[in-house]
């Protein structure tokens, strides 16, 4: 086992130092560096239409971040869509569904999340709404797995493309002197073979969330030291701290 001393978090440093990242810090002597592989880039109007769909033809929306209520909105805004107040909103968590604030009055007649981060938690709710046209917002590189998954339960999702996802070059002349990688989408594996592509598995620990991140890793010839959500760790830093807490012994 690896000792560990820098981890890199391909995330967004967290808004509070009061976090689970600190957590791990302080309790051992690691130093978390927060650095994005990927970034998000709007879709355009014009490049939207090209889809050939209308969101208003929807009378309910799917969206599992605060990327996709930015750039839902923005693209209504940018197309001069009024967004009906009788929109229902289906929100992969508690924390992306306090985002709508932002855009909408917050009603739980119209808003509706998951306690886990899954769809499929929402489909009791659904059922109960036959008459329901969903869309979902996505990037370029979303995966069709959620929609076949809603199409076996009899409901059709349309995916909505308005925006893309982005590999970040990392600078040339600044060492990866990274102990530990944590990753969280596909998009970041491939992000992580396209700037170090002498990269070889075992080279660096890595951690994953998430089922489609771990088969990603896979293809790309890397496995997972670290693997969250499970029945014993449902985050992944409870993960890396079981991973550090074995390490420490």
């Amino acid at each position: 086992m690896k000792t560990i001393r820098k981890i890199l978090v391909s995330q967004p440093r967290p808004n509070t130092e009061r976090n689970p990242y600190a957590t791990l810090e302080k309790e051992y002597g690691v130093q978390c560096d927060f650095r994005q592989l990927i970034h998000i880039e709007g879709l355009s109007g014009k490049e939207f239409r090209q889809q050939h769909i209308n969101p208003l033809d929807y009378t309910a929306v799917l969206v599992n971040s605060r990327y996709s209520i930015d750039h839902y909105f923005r693209i209504c805004e940018e197309l001069r869509i009024q967004v009906p107040e009788s929109m229902h909103y289906y929100c992969i968590s508690a924390s992306v569904a306090q985002y709508l604030q932002k855009y909408i009055q917050y009603r739980k007649r119209k808003v509706f999340y998951s306690e886990n981060n899954n769809f499929l938690d929402l489909l009791q709710t659904m059922n109960r709404r036959p008459n329901e046209k969903y869309m979902m917002v996505a990037s370029d590189v979303h995966h069709d797995d959620i929609i076949h998954a809603f199409a076996e339960h009899k409901i059709i999702i349309q995916p909505a493309v308005m925006y893309r996802t982005i590999e970040t070059e990392w600078p040339k002349d600044e060492p990866f002197d990274h102990d530990m990688v944590v990753l969280f989408t596909p998009h970041g594996v491939q992000a992580l073979k396209k700037n170090f592509p002498d990269l070889k598995d075992g080279d660096k620990v890595i951690a994953c969330f998430g089922q489609s991140t771990l088969s990603a890793l896979e293809t790309a010839g890397f496995h997972a030291d670290i693997k969250a959500p499970s029945p014993e760790f449902p985050s992944i830093t409870g993960a890396i701290a079981h991973y550090l807490e074995e390490q420490s012994k």
